[in-house]
């Protein structure tokens, strides 16, 4: 009795283990297992980029991927965090296109960063010491074998009998096991050796390689210009890295770092490539104090705020008077006329502007040599003709939208309210002024204060149409008439021979702090009609 009882009890109780494993097992949901494959796929991007960012020393970029899986990994696997789990990814994905890039483009406009100022100073002296070299007088030459491991470019030479081999950031070392044939290495334990074609691809990095003699770099690098015979380089500029000075190893002129990010002899002579420095305001008042920059600014500054207050003033309009027109019921083809109105919007803007600059073209155009006979016009040359052309491309672009919008506008107005004012005896135009359009305005208004911001940074438009164009004269900035505060950044950053990024990135501030503006004004007005 009792080894019977204890026996249903061990059953009973493998029975209840049994069946709890089973539940568990139950648990394990699809859902669950396809999150699973999600966050270990996102720790693994992450632990990658980790490694690489560690890798260059980008510390930050560390914590913050750090910290992000931390989060990532707390949130989709706790059963308290049922609300982050929809807000996680659209927050950090705020913070690294949005908040970070806010404040890096910040950051760079208070700096000189551009061409000749682009990277660090320890990067400077690297560069300044390779581009000022020179063959030392009587140095033997080495036939160099160029090698190959782990995708990294190597040289190979036989130097006093012993073979070496070097990289740009190894000084050469011996190797043993190597082979040489009439002092030229023929191959090298775990390394391959490129052949003439393999070198032919690459010449240009191979060129431009420096291979150190030695940990010293007075000894001088092995260089080549074709990739056979190599010669040994000294530097003419000597670093001190005590004195943090460069020194000219055959005049003695001394070169010492200034506050500007350059190293600078006592005769004003510069050394370039510079670093990036602090320079505090100077980006901002350059452009209201320096002439060759303020000018161009000013009329760009103006001209924009010309242009996305016609452009919003334009659609609007045109957009409200066919939505008027449309909105009648005696109209007949309604259907047909609303869906043409809306064709250009329904037309990519960049190609929609391609096509204008084809047809505008001065010599060749739909407009001049078929609709003016052959007439010479320069829309997109002559100053005020672009500016005109710009203003009447966008509308042709933006009408639709206004008209969409004001039909819909129109259409939820109350039409009692309408039949009431015209029992009372108001008219047409007394309708409309007293009671259409401000009603209108409540739920129109933010749109407009929303297309002035589009249109004040409608740099697709200008790109794609004018190009900036006709350009100004005697400016050091290649920027033009029809260019706007955007597509000004974008001239100063890529297309004006020299980059400034510091100067583009401070024009960025001062656009996002006047959208910024007008908006809050533009929004305590849209807050005044809906009381009124």
């Amino acid at each position: 009795m009792t080894r019977r009882s204890g026996g249903d009890g061990g059953r009973g109780r493998g029975g209840l283990i049994a069946r709890r494993g089973d539940s568990h097992a139950r648990n394990v949901s699809p859902g669950f297992l396809a999150k699973l494959l999600l966050v270990m796929l996102v720790d693994a991007l992450g632990l990658y980029g980790i490694l690489a960012a560690g890798a260059v020393g980008s510390w930050g970029i560390v914590a913050f991927l750090v910290v992000a899986l931390v989060v990532v990994n707390w949130v989709y696997f706790s059963r308290r965090a049922v609300p982050a789990k929809y807000l996680v990814p659209g927050l950090l994905l705020l913070f690294v296109y949005q908040i970070f890039v806010m404040v890096y483009t910040g950051y760079v406009a208070f700096t000189n960063y551009g061409d000749g100022h682009n990277s660090t100073k320890p990067d400077a002296i690297s560069a300044i010491s390779a581009q000022n070299e020179r063959r030392l007088d009587g140095s033997p030459s080495f036939p160099v074998t160029v090698v190959e491991r782990d995708d990294e470019l190597a040289f190979a030479v036989e130097r006093d009998g012993v073979v070496q081999v070097g990289t740009p950031e190894e000084p050469l070392s011996a190797v043993d096991g190597a082979a040489a044939d009439g002092g030229r290495v023929t191959d090298l334990p775990g390394y391959d050796v490129l052949s003439f074609a393999e070198i032919a691809a690459q010449s240009s990095q191979i060129t431009s390689m420096r291979v150190p003699i030695s940990d010293d770099p007075a000894e001088g690098s092995l260089r080549t210009q074709d990739g056979s015979v190599a010669y040994v380089y000294s530097p003419v500029l000597q670093y001190d890295e005590a004195s943090d000075t460069f020194t000219h190893a055959e005049t003695g002129m001394v070169y010492a770092p200034d506050e500007r990010g350059n190293f600078v002899s006592s005769t004003g002579e510069r050394l370039t490539p510079g670093w990036r420095v602090v320079v505090g305001m100077e980006n901002f008042t350059a452009m209201f104090t320096d002439s060759r920059v303020a000018g161009p600014f000013l009329q760009i500054t103006a001209w924009t705020f010309a242009f996305a207050f016609l452009s919003v003033a334009t659609t609007f309009f045109l957009g409200l008077f066919l939505a008027i027109v449309f909105n009648d019921p005696r109209v007949r083809g309604l259907k047909l006329y609303r869906a043409l109105m809306i064709l250009p919007y329904a037309f990519p803007g960049f190609l929609a502007a391609l096509v204008w600059r084809g047809m505008l073209n001065e010599r060749f155009g739909f407009i001049n040599e078929v609709l003016l006979g052959g007439a010479d016009i320069g829309w997109l040359t002559d100053p005020w003709l672009a500016k005109l052309s710009v203003l009447g491309v966008n509308l042709w672009l933006g009408f639709p939208y206004m008209f969409l919008i004001a039909t819909g506008a129109l259409q939820a107005i109350p039409s009692s309210v309408v039949e009431s004012a015209r029992i009372d005896g108001a008219g047409p135009l007394r309708i409309f002024r007293s009671m259409t359009l401000p009603l209108l305005m409540i739920s129109v208004a933010p749109l407009l204060i929303a297309s002035f911001a589009f249109n004040f940074n409608n740099f697709t438009l200008i790109y794609m149409l004018t190009g900036g164009g006709p350009n100004f004269t005697g400016s050091p900035l290649l920027v033009g008439s029809t260019d706007i505060l955007i597509s000004m950044v974008y001239a100063v950053a890529f297309e004006s021979g020299v980059k400034q990024y510091g100067l583009a990135s401070a024009v960025s501030i001062l656009i996002f702090i006047v959208v910024g503006l007008i908006s809050w004004l533009g929004f305590r007005r849209t807050r005044t009609l809906e009381e009124l």
